[in-house]
Formats: C-alpha cells, sequence, structure tokens
C-alpha cells in the first residue's frame, strides 16, 4: 500500500500527486522494496532494514541524502500474550521528499503535533517524538498489567500468570535495547541539524526528544530491574502454594485415615453382633458421634504439632542471632 501527502496548515494531507512532499509505503513488498531501490537510488539492504525488527537503529549520510533507521514499540495485540514487541521503521530524506517504509499500518503523525510543520523535517522531528510517547505509553501499561498479574500470582498455583510476567519482563529488556539504539540515532541527527544553517533551531528541538527519550530509557530500565528481581520471590510464592495445599490435603488424608479403618469395622456384621441387644438408632449415633470426636482430636494434635514445629524453629533463629551478634561484638 502506498500513500502520498503535502504539507499543508501545519498538517499532512493526503494527495495523488506525484510531486508530493511524503510518501509512505506500508508492508511493501518485494517489487516494491526493488522498486523503492532503484527509483530513489537507496541501498536494497537499506530498505529491507526497514522491515526488520532484529536490525539495529541507525542513521547514514550519503550527500544530501539521509537515511534513519529507528526503532518504534509495535502496536500490541492480544494474542501476544503480554509480550510488548518493537519494530523498524524506515525514514528516509531524498531531494527534499520524505520516503517512509512502514512494517504496519499506523499513522505517521497524531491529529495533534508537538511541534509545528513546515516541511518534511519537522515530520521527522514529531514522528519521532510521538513514538517516544509511545514507548512511555507501554512502560506504563506493562507497569499497570504487572500489579494486577502480581494480585493473581499471590493465590495462584500454575505458571500461567508467572509466564505472563516472564513476558513483560522479556518485553523491557526489547524496549531498553531499542531506546538505546534510538538515542544514538538522536544524537547524530542532532549533529546533522547543527551543521545545517537553514535547520539550526531544530537541533534545540532534538536536544529535548533526546532528554525525554534518555526519561524514557531510564523508566524501562527500573522496570526491568524490578520485575526481574522479584522474578524468584513471585516463583516462591506459587510453589509455597502449591506446598500450603498439599498440606492441607494431607491434613484432611490422616484425619479420615482412622475415621476410614473405624467405618469399615463398623460396617462388618460382628458390630451389629455385638450391639445386638442396643436398638441400631441409638448404637450407630454413638458410633458416628466418637468417630466426629476421633477426628476433631486429631485435628488438633496435628495444629499442635505444627505449632510447636514453629516455635521451636523460631526459638533456634533468635538463638542463633543472639550468639551471632555476641561473637561480633
Amino acid at each position: 500500500m502506498v500513500k502520498k501527502f503535502n504539507i499543508q496548515n501545519s498538517t499532512l494531507i493526503e494527495t495523488e500527486d506525484e510531486n508530493c512532499r511524503v510518501i509512505i509505503y506500508i508492508c511493501p513488498e518485494q517489487e516494491q522494496i526493488e522498486e523503492i531501490s532503484k527509483k530513489y537510488d537507496i541501498d536494497k539492504h537499506t530498505v529491507d532494514s526497514a522491515l526488520d525488527p532484529d536490525e539495529i537503529s541507525r542513521m547514514e549520510l550519503e550527500g544530501e541524502n539521509l537515511f534513519i533507521i529507528w526503532k518504534r514499540p509495535k502496536n500490541y495485540i492480544s494474542t501476544d500474550n503480554f509480550l510488548f514487541g518493537v519494530s523498524s521503521i524506515g525514514l528516509f530524506y531524498f531531494n527534499d521528499k520524505l520516503i517512509v517504509v512502514l512494517p504496519e499500518d499506523i499513522p505517521l503523525l497524531e491529529t495533534k503535533t508537538q511541534y509545528q510543520i513546515i516541511d518534511v523535517w519537522d515530520v521527522v522531528v514529531n514522528f519521532l517524538y510521538n513514538s517516544i510517547k509511545h514507548y512511555l505509553e507501554h512502560i506504563k501499561a506493562i507497569r499497570l498489567i504487572s500489579r494486577e498479574i502480581q494480585v493473581k500470582i499471590n493465590t495462584s498455583m500454575e505458571n500461567e500468570y508467572l509466564i505472563q510476567m516472564f513476558n513483560l519482563s522479556e518485553s523491557l529488556i526489547y524496549y531498553i535495547n531499542a531506546i538505546s539504539s534510538n538515542q544514538t540515532v538522536l544524537i547524530k541527527l542532532r549533529n546533522y541539524f547543527e551543521k545545517q544553517t537553514n535547520i539550526p533551531e531544530r537541533a534545540e528541538l532534538l536536544e529535548d526528544i533526546s532528554i525525554e527519550n534518555n526519561q524514557c530509557y531510564k523508566q524501562a530500565e527500573i522496570h526491568s530491574l524490578v520485575l526481574s528481581g522479584l522474578m524468584d520471590a513471585r516463583g516462591n510464592i506459587i510453589n509455597n502454594n502449591m506446598n500450603m495445599l498439599l498440606k492441607n490435603l494431607t491434613i484432611i488424608n490422616i484425619i479420615f485415615l482412622p475415621l476410614n479403618l473405624l467405618a469399615g469395622i463398623g460396617g462388618m456384621s460382628e458390630y451389629s453382633m455385638m450391639t445386638g441387644g442396643i436398638d441400631w438408632k441409638i448404637t450407630y449415633g454413638v458410633f458416628l458421634f466418637a468417630m466426629v470426636i476421633l477426628g476433631w482430636i486429631t485435628y488438633k494434635l496435628l495444629n499442635r504439632v505444627t505449632f510447636m514445629n514453629k516455635s521451636s524453629n523460631l526459638i533456634r533463629r533468635t538463638l542463633y542471632y543472639k550468639f551471632k551478634n555476641k561473637k561480633v561484638k
């Protein structure tokens, strides 16, 4: 798909004019890639790099032409299972014309632009700024999602939520690499603007955008460290939940083990023979009452043993730390 735009009234207006200022190629096929390479004298490898999500951000200057490979966050879809990815974008400045190669259909500019649009360089500056805002919005979303998953992990005994947390942590690593490489492009582009006598004021805009990008990088780095640092703790929470479930099931089995024995005995004909002179309603009522009492006593004994184990462990830890502190002094 190919879209053409002209700059009018500080915005992009779609047109069919061949002499337009901005041309956008969306998900170009191989024939279109070869056409871009031949028509605008751009190396085919450079055009392919704009569609390669693993490509590193970079800027190349060939005479008056300038080629930029930029990393931006991909649009998230529900099937990604909380894995936020990044994609590459190609921005090619050629004879006062901007050629943009996009791997997916996304708006080049937002409805309300941050900086005034006069020529194609303003389009580039606004696009770079919008992509940084996109990173910040995704990082905020990742932080909110991680909190929701944490609440579910506290009561979960499955690995589903832990895998989702791993995906969020992996996404932040992708973002850190992409934002870091974008910072290099911003520095080179700012130096380029400083050397151009007709657009020196854009160097100051690039300085502001570079600061925003650096802050975005620090936020992604902090959240990545927090997620990775707490990952083992979250795994231990799931293991502890499973251990508590097994413990409760074991207690139930221990309580019902003697009761099953008594129930088996009570169901035999010998019990009826031994209590033949007494009404069966009384004998079996007493039998059921005795089973309830025995189950209650077993439950209390298990709780007492568990409490004594915890108390002894606490006493051992207290004595250990007291002895250790005295030894240090």
